[in-house]
């Protein structure tokens, strides 16, 4: 198989400052990964902030050395030949502020394809090609200074796609853009994808929509590690023998979601309460458990407002995987 990246048993620890010696303390930021990405692959790794997702990235860009394991990128090892790994690759992350305030749009760009080496001719060419897909050509003269938030990210973006890397890194893109930015991103990615099948683009992201809508296949990670690897589609059709349902109920006057997951034929049960009332999705291992749901509900006079059957999703993925929905898990981190 020809693959981009390979990573065997690899791992990352952090040693924490402000520690006795005597008493050393470690963040384990990453354990035992082990994962291929193919050659022409939309490879996503979609997990909460914290999982491992950002240190996973600059490890295999060259940034950070693994604490151990094995790492190769473009088929070079990343620890012994990141010499022959940086001219192959690229690498954006979401919220950065690159760039010279004092510069244009065009300015930054090609003194950032200077230093790969890009012919001026060249150079110029692809930033006006780049900056009309995603939108921003109207702004080439503008000093980077003057672009609000989101068209410095497209900058930034342009940036990355620029050295027509082997291997391009997206970390969190589309983080901190609005909904018609994000989605001029999505779409610039799947077109530098479609032109050249033998590009390979890494995405970084906690957005289930983004992960769905890009991605040939993910890898789920948390608390670093990854949990699940496969593609969008087969990962939500090993839930399918599952039924899944989201029902609208008054407030549950004390009953916990805990309760109904002991009940017979329930897998998980997360619950969010709203303004006057509560949701619960439930995820069941056969239908009939919805019968002993409705009974506990109704017995503790709860009512039901609303009940709808759908299909899983990359939510109900990780939730099965993780016990917790992603903003939960995140949540946590923060806090």
């Amino acid at each position: 198989m020809d693959l981009a990246i390979h990573t065997q048993n690899l791992a990352r620890t952090y040693k924490l400052r402000g520690t006795k010696k005597d008493e050393p303390r470690e963040l384990v930021a990453l354990k035992d990964i082990n994962m291929d990405v193919r050659r022409g692959e939309l490879f996503g790794l979609l997990g909460p902030n914290g999982a491992g997702k950002t240190t996973l990235i600059k490890i295999l860009t060259t940034l950070l050395a693994p604490t151990s394991g094995k790492a190769l990128v473009a088929g070079y090892d990343v620890a012994a030949e990141p010499h022959k790994v940086r001219p192959r690759i690229n690498m954006v992350s979401g919220g950065e502020s690159s760039g010279y305030g004092l510069l244009t749009v065009r300015e930054n760009l090609w003194m950032f394809a200077q230093f790969y080496g890009i012919p001026s001719k060249l150079a110029n060419q692809r930033i006006e090609e780049l900056l009309s897909i995603i939108g921003l050509k109207d702004r080439i003269n503008t000093k980077s200074s003057e672009l609000s938030t989101g068209l410095r990210q497209k900058m930034n973006i342009v940036r990355g796609f620029l050295t027509d890397p082997e291997v391009l890194f997206l970390d969190e893109p589309t983080l901190g853009l609005d909904v018609e930015a994000s989605r001029d991103v999505r779409h610039f990615v799947l077109e530098w994808m479609q032109a050249r099948p033998e590009r390979t683009l890494l995405l970084t992201t906690h957005y289930m929509v983004e992960a769905d809508e890009l991605c040939d296949r993910v890898a789920i990670i948390n608390d670093g590690r990854v949990l699940a690897c496969d593609s969008p589609a087969k990962l939500k059709q090993q839930l399918q023998s599952d039924a899944i349902y989201r029902m609208e109920v008054s407030p549950l006057n004390g009953l916990g979601a805990d309760t109904l997951e002991k009940l017979k034929g329930v897998n998980k049960v997360n619950h969010e309460a709203k303004d006057g009332f509560s949701v619960l999705e439930l995820i069941l291992a056969e239908d009939d458990a919805l019968g002993s749901i409705v009974n506990t509900l109704t017995g503790k006079d709860v009512h039901i407002r609303n009940l709808q059957k759908r299909e899983p999703t990359l939510e109900d993925v990780f939730v099965s995987l993780v016990g917790k929905r992603l903003d939960e898990v995140s949540s946590d981190t923060e806090s």
